[in-house]
């Protein structure tokens, strides 16, 4: 096996004429009997290239190519489960408020089937500090059926050990009425 750096990239050629990359049959080159097998070899590889106009062997070289993003989630199995669980449209105008302000932060306190839920919203994400959050970004934190007690705006960016809340226990209408600009209240 006789490696080969050509145009920018190494090649592997392989020794015995039936693996040639450039053609099923090689032809051997005449040459003196001082050369060594392997020298024909490549003179004859090397003659098949120039012959069929292929600079770079594609079968043996080496290459990197980026790979295609592969979908991660069955969409399959979970249709029912997103008819049950719904999308909550409150959550979804919080996180666009939240784009839209600098340095703020929001706690939102909700109830989802009788259970207490919290749930950070910062820079438009937001994550359960409840339970464990979903990876897909286009599934809803909380489900449409959830009803929110109270948000809790606190400067951000958002540290557990020291919160520093500019306002606290606001209800959703209280929020929506004061807070939010006029192009984020939407009919809901």
């Amino acid at each position: 096996m006789l490696k080969h750096f050509q145009l920018g990239r190494w090649t592997v050629l392989v020794s015995s004429p039936t693996k040639s990359p450039f053609s099923p049959n090689a032809t051997t080159i005449t040459s003196s009997s001082s050369e060594s097998a392997a020298t024909r070899y490549f003179s004859t590889c090397c003659a098949s290239a120039f012959n069929v106009n292929a600079f770079r062997p594609r079968g043996l070289s080496t290459r990197c190519a980026a790979r295609r993003r592969v979908l991660r989630y069955d969409d399959d199995e979970d249709d029912d489960e997103d008819v049950e669980y719904g999308h909550n449209k409150e959550i979804a105008v919080l996180e666009l408020y939240s784009q839209s302000v600098r340095g703020e932060a929001l706690i939102v306190h909700a109830l989802v089937d009788d259970q207490d839920v919290e749930v950070l919203i910062f820079k438009g994400f937001s994550s359960s500090l409840s339970y464990g959050t979903s990876p897909d970004p286009s599934k809803s934190i909380l489900p449409a059926r959830a009803v929110i007690k109270a948000i809790d705006r606190v400067k951000g960016p958002f540290d557990p050990s020291n919160i520093e809340y500019l306002q606290k226990g606001l209800t959703w209408e209280a929020f929506k009425s004061t807070t939010l600009p006029p192009n984020l209240q939407l009919p809901i």
